[in-house]
């Protein structure tokens, strides 16, 4: 992309060649586009296990069973009441198993954010170029109008008192 506007192209064509060569990006798309599926896997889970729904799902599994285990007969229940040496293996297994897979998805999500970041970086400095085009050509503008004026004999002075008598 040319830093500086061409000067036999008007700046609205530039800045819309400029728009045409450099579309916007989903970042986040392109990245999850590239991982494998278990990666992907990990991204879903960190996703899910993050939410409201999978903690409910978590307390009514612990209430039912902890609840079964206390108030049913003794013949119904299937942990030992006060042991409960089952519903802590089932918890720890959850926990060691979903630690890592939501470690990954979160290094995974870091990745996709420092892509977002760049991307951002790479449409600010974009702009920052456009900006620099328009400006100049409002000097250039600026430069002809003040022209105009002296070649018609007013003083500038003159008219910025007119337009701000303050």
């Amino acid at each position: 992309m040319p830093m500086h506007m061409p000067s036999n192209v008007s700046p609205a064509a530039w800045l819309k060649q400029v728009r045409e060569k450099y579309k916007l990006r989903n970042t986040y798309k392109e990245t999850i586009d590239k991982l494998s599926p278990l990666d992907r896997l990990a991204v879903f889970i960190t996703n899910h296990v993050g939410t409201m729904g999978f903690f409910l799902i978590i307390l009514t599994w612990t209430v039912l069973w902890l609840g079964w285990n206390f108030l049913a007969p003794p013949k119904l229940q299937f942990d030992a009441p006060m042991g409960f040496v089952f519903w802590l293996f089932i918890s720890n297994m959850i926990q060691i198993l979903l630690m890592p897979l939501i470690m990954v998805g979160q290094n995974i999500q870091g990745k996709a954010s420092e892509a977002r970041a760049e991307h951002d970086l790479e449409v600010n400095i974009k702009a920052e170029q456009e900006i620099e085009v328009i400006l100049r050509h409002l000097e250039y503008q600026n430069d002809i109008l003040r022209a105009m004026i002296q070649k018609q004999g007013i003083e500038i002075e003159a008219i910025k008192t007119a337009v701000d008598p303050g």
